[in-house]
Parts: structure tokens; C-alpha cells; sequence
């Protein structure tokens, strides 16, 4: 009885519209690499991060993410590795904008000490 419900169970993902057989199952396989390169990203210098790239890594996973869930057959697989996605970029645009505002404060204390060094300079 086992085996028959076994089998029974492995025909029915391998018959799925989002089995296997079809793109459905591919293609959020696939995706995974981009999450695995966003992770490999995270010990990347925030210099060498492209903005725009993730920007539009961002913007896809969040419509996609949206997208597979309203499209039919619903593909929740293609959801989960779009919102990964989403995630990953969305990280890594936040670890560029706090670098921004880190080397702001940097600079405005840099700027005060050379303009109070440029004041004595002249008295």
C-alpha cells in the first residue's frame, strides 16, 4: 500500500502543470543561481556594487514574486526564489545607502576642520 502511494505521489508531481516536465519547475531552479550570486555578493566592497543592477534586481523579484502568484497555475517556487531575489538586492542597496551616509558624517567633520584650519591660516 506504500509504494502504491508512493507512486501515486511521485506521478502526480511528475503530471503537475508546475512539475518537472513543464518550464514551471525550470526556471525558479535556475533562478537560484541569481540568490547564490547575491549572497556571494555580501563580502563584495560596497564600491564595487552596482546600483542600477540591483535596482532592477529589486523591482523584478517584487513584481515577479506578485506575478507568480496570480498567473495560473499559481507557481509558488517561481514566488519563493522572487522574493529572494528581491531580498538579496534589496540588502545590498541598503548596504549602499548607509555607506553613503556613513561617509557623509566622515566628511562634514573633514570639511569643518579644514575651513576652522583655513581660518587661522588667515589671522
Amino acid at each position: 500500500m506504500a509504494s502504491a502511494a508512493g507512486a501515486s505521489a511521485f506521478s502526480k508531481l511528475w503530471n503537475s502543470p508546475v512539475g518537472p516536465k513543464t518550464i514551471h519547475f525550470w526556471a525558479p531552479a535556475m533562478k537560484w543561481g541569481l540568490v547564490i550570486a547575491g549572497l556571494g555578493d555580501l563580502a563584495r566592497p560596497v564600491d564595487q556594487i552596482s546600483v542600477r543592477q540591483q535596482l532592477s534586481l529589486a523591482a523584478t523579484g517584487i513584481i515577479w514574486t506578485r506575478w507568480s502568484t496570480i498567473i495560473t497555475p499559481r507557481n509558488y517556487s517561481l514566488a519563493t526564489v522572487n522574493f529572494f531575489v528581491g531580498c538579496t538586492a534589496a540588502y545590498q542597496l541598503a548596504r549602499v545607502a548607509l555607506e553613503g551616509d556613513k561617509n557623509k558624517e566622515e566628511a562634514v567633520p573633514a570639511a569643518v576642520a579644514q575651513k576652522v584650519g583655513s581660518a587661522k591660516s588667515e589671522e
